[in-house]
């Protein structure tokens, strides 16, 4: 069954994927802020772009425990 195998390390991958994706949207989102509140005016604190990181985290949590999961549920080499 190569099949557990498989999904356990698209998983681990996408949640590899999802942490450096995740790191990218709040790095551009807090300067995004901080330039916006100097310059244009935005009301928001800079610090609200860290709240991206509770969906992202989420969505990692989620695929590493699937990736568990498979990676449990694959039989093991005699």
């Amino acid at each position: 069954m190569k099949g557990y195998d498989y999904l356990a390390r698209l998983f681990a991958g996408l949640a590899v994927l999802l942490s450096n994706v995740m790191c990218a949207a709040v790095a551009y989102g807090y300067c995004a802020l901080q330039w916006g509140g100097r310059y244009a005016g935005y009301s928001a604190p800079p610090g609200v772009a860290f709240w991206l990181c509770v969906p992202y985290g989420i969505g990692i949590i989620i695929c590493a425990a699937m990736a568990r999961f498979f990676h449990k549920k694959r039989p093991k080499p005699v």
